[in-house]
């Protein structure tokens, strides 16, 4: 049966959309009609039925589609949300949509001319530590500032204003050698870890830290990241304890043994679901932690975590907006071949009892004319990125080489993979 469907049920549907689906439904200017079950007839006669285009430029259609595109993460979409709104000013959702949208385009298009770079001024020493502390998305009006955190030699945590390229702040000189950097740009802090094993929560405004904390035993890396339950920062250290600690008070909220060995790398999955830790050791495999265990002190709350079978690891990366899937690149046959491996992990019931499950999905072995790479990256189209000497490698996660680009001088030492759409 053909009817004219009420705005709430209509809105619904609308909500559904993408971008360029619903900009469609707005040019609609009047009611139209459309096939529905009998069944839920009566459930959507409520209402006065609107033309498509009122609909369709509803804010909280709008907010819902930018929330969806740019805020995946439910832990932390509350905060990015305020973020948002307040690059909105008095500007709609909608054109709030069409504006970064455009600007994404820009940046997609964009060509090696079109950008600018500028150096620091003053005799600064060299930094050793550099990260984003904030603003390295894209704003309404174009005003917003990146602010770059850095550590130098000279034993000082700065800030800078990428744009203005001026300083905003610096603390005091340290006596002992800053060695380790994390960020937690939702909260603008900085965490610092040094050799003399103090751990450094900074607000990057006031002179001195907001809370510091001495490690018992040398630790080798540090992770700070967001969930719905709070701000956290874990802490691997040389005799394999994760530590992990609320931020920014630095109070311990649990201490779990994971290795016999130093634990080097600690790498969150995109909505923290799951932590990777591992050590570089060719008869160490990497362990996959379930985060929530990890932020739960209460002793009846059993650890969770899978092995990977697969060493020396190499590198990791988390798909990007797939909070399950992870790809490892490591040596296989005792260094003489590179492997790349893809799971998809889960929870199940094993006995009664929750297990992770680790599927794999996909795996290739990389060709033996071509370098080790020293960088990876990953996208949710499945794809690996990786650089290899001067050289620059797309392949699907089932080995299809898809691209190779020769536009570098020198060896590529890093990179980052940046999904738009």
């Amino acid at each position: 049966m053909e009817i004219h469907l009420p705005a709430v049920p209509l809105a619904e549907i609308f909500s559904y959309l993408d971008g360029f689906s619903l900009l469609q439904a707005a040019q609609v200017n009047k009611v139209k009609t459309l096939k529905i079950p009998c069944c839920l007839i009566d459930q959507l006669l409520a209402g006065t039925p609107l033309s498509w285009n009122v609909v369709a430029d509803r804010e909280s259609l709008w907010r819902r589609l930018c929330l969806r595109k740019w805020c995946f993460n439910d832990d932390t979409q509350e905060h990015l949300c305020t973020q948002l709104w307040q690059q909105l000013g008095t500007q709609t959702w909608k054109q709030f949509f069409l504006h970064r949208t455009r600007q994404e385009r820009c940046m997609e298009w964009a060509r090696p001319e079109d950008f600018v770079y500028r150096e620091i001024p003053g005799d600064l020493g060299d930094f050793r530590l550099l990260e984003y502390l904030s603003g390295s998305g894209l704003t309404m009006d174009g005003q917003g500032k990146s602010i770059l955190c850095t550590v130098s030699d000279k034993g000082t945590l700065s800030t800078w204003d990428v744009k203005e390229h001026i300083k905003t702040w610096s603390s005091p000189v340290q006596q002992s050698i800053i060695t380790s950097l994390a960020i937690l740009p939702e909260m603008k802090l900085a965490i610092t870890g040094d050799l003399e094993r103090a751990i450094k929560v900074w607000n990057c405004h006031d002179r001195d830290a907001v809370a510091i904390r001495t490690m018992p035993r040398d630790y080798c890396t540090l992770k700070a990241f967001l969930t719905k339950d709070g701000a956290f920062l874990m802490v691997g250290d040389s005799a394999g304890h994760i530590y992990t600690f609320m931020l920014p008070q630095l109070w311990c909220v649990s201490v779990v043994k994971s290795f016999e060995c130093a634990v080097q790398l600690l790498q969150c999955s995109p909505e923290n679901k799951w932590v990777f830790a591992c050590k570089m050791h060719p008869h160490v495999f990497p362990k996959v932690f379930l985060t929530e265990c990890l932020l739960n002190s209460s002793k009846n709350c059993s650890l969770l975590y899978i092995c990977l079978p697969f060493a020396p690891f190499h590198k990791v990366c988390w798909t990007p907006r797939m909070e399950n899937r992870v790809t490892i690149m490591y040596w296989r046959n005792s260094h003489n071949t590179m492997e790349f491996i893809t799971f998809d992990l889960g929870l199940e019931k094993i006995g009664g009892k929750d297990a992770i499950e680790a599927d794999q999905i996909a795996n290739f072995l990389l060709p033996a004319h071509i370098g080790t790479p020293e960088s990876m990256g990953v996208s949710d189209g499945n794809v690996i990125v990786f650089g290899s000497g001067p050289s620059l490698f797309l392949y699907t996660i089932d080995g299809l080489q898809l691209h190779r680009f020769e536009d570098h001088q020198r060896n590529i030492m890093t990179l980052w993979v940046l999904n738009i759409v």
